[in-house]
């Protein structure tokens, strides 16, 4: 059996705030010095962003401010944001995957499995089990859900719905990953940390994938996947839960380190499935921010307009973490529809996935 993706949806929320007004929020609310203000514009300048999406209202910032319950001034308590994750979360899910339904032209009472991603909140029952409700998935559905593993965590949810079929020849499968991260804006300065108030937004994304049928040939056909740690790397991209939300650490050698190690692997593994790193056609570079789409570009000697799409994505929608790889590749199947793709992401470790599609 070949094992891929038949259908495809995305969703954003409702709010819609531009680079330009959240940086003056930011700089208004955080800001204690002149130093910070510099450094506040010069993250928003150079995010590559011109609008990204919320839950909450272009303005939040300013009400947690004002907030006089809040006596430490960082905003509301995690348990407050997972308050509001379970609030937002389920129905920004269910409309990506009724999108991915409709795309696959399958009905929801024919899913047999279903795998979750998200790393932006924890509530039990949570997203998987609204979706089974609000899609009307049958109660015998067997869930998996992909947690807190970053922006490549939709390539880890192909992997285990890739799984799910390989033991179940008519397993067809629902993927929905979905982030909050508008909720984990940070209420005070720390050099690292603040890089989030700049990239972060929210978003969904789904996919209905399976063996092949008959009646529903595939999108894409996933061939594999793989991943890889960047040795020494694990102090340079974190995420971890603080008392005013999660807390984000991205420092200024992950596009370094990307440029200089991400060749060697890459060559090795793509070589193991038949390909090089001229026959890919396709780059679905998850777009971490500007320069790692840069870093990605130089180290493996690609034309400087290779992850365009990644970067309209970016300037469009910001770092949704991980569904938005999957928005890259929605928009990749109507501008360059011809294979091999490769899915290529960066997450926490410093850990780099991919999966190849044809």
């Amino acid at each position: 059996m070949t094992f891929g993706i038949q259908g495809l949806g995305t969703a954003t929320p409702p709010h819609v705030a531009t680079q330009v007004h959240l940086a003056e929020m930011s700089t208004e609310v955080i800001c204690q010095e002149d130093r910070q203000e510099r450094l506040m514009s010069m993250l928003f300048k150079k995010s590559g962003i011109e609008t990204r999406q919320s839950v909450l209202d272009p303005d939040f910032a300013y009400a947690w401010k004002a907030d006089a319950a809040d006596l430490a001034g960082r905003g509301p308590s995690t348990g407050e944001r997972m308050r509001l994750y379970a609030k937002f979360a389920g129905p920004l899910a269910t409309t990506a995957s009724s999108r991915a339904l409709a795309d696959a032209v399958v009905n929801p009472s024919e899913i047999t499995h279903l795998v979750t991603v998200s790393c932006t909140g924890f509530s039990s029952p949570g997203v998987d089990s609204e979706l089974m409700t609000s899609l009307g998935l049958r109660s015998t559905v067997e869930r998996v859900h992909v947690g807190y593993m970053g922006c490549h965590g939709a390539i880890n949810g192909l992997r285990v719905a890739r799984g799910l079929a390989a033991s179940d020849p008519n397993a067809r499968i629902l993927l929905c990953a979905v982030e909050l991260c508008s909720l984990h804006f940070r209420m005070d300065w720390d050099d690292e940390g603040i890089k989030g108030n700049a990239l972060f937004s929210d978003g969904a994304a789904a996919v209905v994938c399976g063996n092949e049928h008959p009646e529903k040939s595939h999108l894409w056909t996933v061939s594999a996947t793989g991943s890889w740690r960047i040795p020494n790397s694990g102090d340079e991209m974190s995420w971890t839960v603080g008392d005013y939300g999660f807390d984000m650490r991205l420092t200024s050698r992950v596009p370094p380190l990307i440029e200089q190690h991400l060749a060697p692997w890459l060559t090795e593994w793509l070589a193991s499935l038949g390909q090089t790193i001229e026959s890919i056609k396709g780059w679905v570079v998850h777009p971490g921010g500007p320069r790692i789409l840069d870093a990605v570009e130089t180290a493996l000697s690609l034309p400087p307009n290779t992850c365009d799409i990644s970067r309209t994505v970016l300037r469009e929608l910001g770092n949704m973490s991980s569904p938005t790889i999957l928005f890259v590749l929605d928009r990749m199947r109507t501008e360059h529809p011809s294979g091999p793709h490769l899915l290529l992401a960066f997450g926490p470790g410093l850990t780099t996935e991919a999966a190849l599609l044809h």
